[in-house]
């Protein structure tokens, strides 16, 4: 797969789940609306996490698509700032960026932007911002409209299995684990179609002074 092709894909997947993600928010606002005790281990789970104002780190994901042997490997950082948004930037093997912030999502492929959905012209926007920020920043509680939360507490950590409440969701994203202790540290994906990707995170930093200057250039 040339990188135009696995550009090409990265960028068909990335607007297919977004806009699943749209289609199921107003069912996502009817469940959530219902109050539902959380489970004891959700509650442990997250009193567990850490709660900066800036998380940026360096994340590894590796992708194994169905029919392909050999898995795809690339590299980059993130950042997390609450009320701000997410900044997810590729730097390896050829550099991309995602950004979320309040009133906009963008996809840049280098300096060209590739997708573009504005909270002017689609309000649910800031609800897929919320949901993303919630899988980087482990926040089970956003997590519940959209997706069954099994998790259990082992040895210090803990690992939660996400399945979708939505038939249509699950086919575009399928299941989601985290793992992590005071930070999530690892998320894997496995899509109905038998993809899987595994996101590992690491060299974690909290602080205004974790952000580098194309980190805060973005936000």
């Amino acid at each position: 797969m040339n990188k135009e092709t696995e550009r090409g894909a990265s960028g068909r997947r990335l607007l297919g789940v977004t806009l699943c993600v749209l289609m199921m928010s107003g069912a996502a606002q009817e469940k959530s609306a219902v109050a539902q005790a959380k489970a004891p281990v959700v509650s442990q789970i997250q009193s567990m996490l850490e709660k900066p104002a800036v998380l940026c780190g360096r994340f590894d994901q590796t992708k194994l698509l169905s029919g392909l042997k050999k898995p795809l490997l690339s590299n980059g950082r993130f950042c997390v700032v609450p009320g701000k948004g997410v900044v997810w930037r590729t730097v390896k093997p050829f550099p991309a960026t995602l950004r979320l912030t309040p009133d906009e999502i963008v996809n840049y492929q280098g300096d060209r932007v590739a997708m573009r959905l504005e909270a002017k012209q689609e309000p649910t926007v800031r609800m897929i911002n919320s949901v993303l920020f919630a899988l980087l920043a482990g926040d089970l509680t956003q997590l519940d409209p959209l997706f069954v939360v099994e998790g259990k507490v082992i040895s210090g950590g803990w690992h939660v299995v996400l399945k979708a409440r939505e038939a249509s969701l699950e086919k575009a994203i399928g299941t989601i684990s985290l793992d992590g202790s005071n930070f999530v540290t690892s998320i894997q994906m496995d899509d109905a179609g038998g993809d899987h990707t595994a996101i590992r995170f690491s060299e974690i930093q909290t602080g205004n002074s974790a952000m580098q200057a194309e980190d805060a250039a973005l936000f």
